[in-house]
């Protein structure tokens, strides 16, 4: 799948990250993945982007496209022909937009589950919630954009969180076959993070305890970008050898 060369701004994207038991990850990843580690801890979390103006190359402004997108997250890694590869595995996408629902899988990678959102944000606070309209996922964050980096992350300093996460730009969503992962890949321009004080998170994916056993999941941090120029581009797909806990 090839898409058009599509670029926007990404007005708000927020990096809610979790730590979380290895093995207890890896039930959830389809081969040839593996949980990239930080400190012996697997790294997951729910990617918040609201993206502005997206549209083809060389069209307007004024017929971009506006949205407000969920993805939860897994960091991974895994090795092919070519070498080492890093990344990360996407096992549920939700979106308000009706285009990315219909489009998404079709014309561009990522299948999109369509969701509510109620936002109340401005240029350091944030309110959030989105409800999916199949009622299997649900998230809450609350938050304010801080100088101060978490003492309790795994991560030292905001600079170290940073470069883990920008190198996980190539990501794999799961498609509804079952059978084969759609793959995209986020350039940005730039790319400036801030941390987020978080007064209050919960998401029903990690709040699952079939999938996260009590103890095996902890809230660790969450970064802030904003005003990012980016362009999206496709990625060859995947063929998966093994079935994971699939929350598409």
């Amino acid at each position: 799948m090839r898409i058009p060369k599509v670029h926007g701004t990404i007005k708000r994207r927020l990096l809610v990250n979790f730590r979380v038991d290895p093995s207890t990850i890896q039930r959830q990843l389809p081969a040839p993945f593996r949980p990239k580690l930080h400190e012996g801890y697997a790294v997951a979390g729910i990617c918040l982007i609201r993206l502005e103006d997206i549209r083809p190359s060389g069209f307007p402004r004024v017929v971009g496209l506006s949205s407000q997108n969920a993805a939860h997250r897994i960091a991974v890694v895994w090795e092919d022909v070519t070498g080492w590869h890093e990344g990360v595995f996407i096992p549920r996408r939700d979106t308000d937009s009706l285009v990315n629902c219909l489009a998404g899988g079709r014309l561009f990678p990522g299948e999109h589950n369509r969701a509510k959102f109620s936002v109340d944000e401005d240029a350091r606070q944030i309110a959030l919630h989105m409800l999916s309209a199949d009622g299997q996922t649900e998230i809450d964050v609350v938050g304010q954009q801080t100088d101060l980096f978490s003492t309790t992350s795994i991560f030292r300093t905001t600079a170290e969180a940073s470069k883990f996460f920008q190198s996980g730009s190539l990501g794999y969503s799961v498609t509804a076959s079952g059978q084969r992962l759609d793959g995209i890949v986020l350039k940005t321009d730039s790319w400036r993070v801030s941390p987020l004080s978080i007064e209050h998170v919960s998401s029903s994916y990690f709040d699952n305890t079939s999938m996260f056993p009590p103890g095996s999941v902890q809230f660790d941090c969450a970064l802030v970008m904003r005003d990012i120029l980016h362009r999206w581009e496709s990625a060859p797909g995947m063929q998966i050898k093994s079935q994971a806990v699939q929350s598409r």
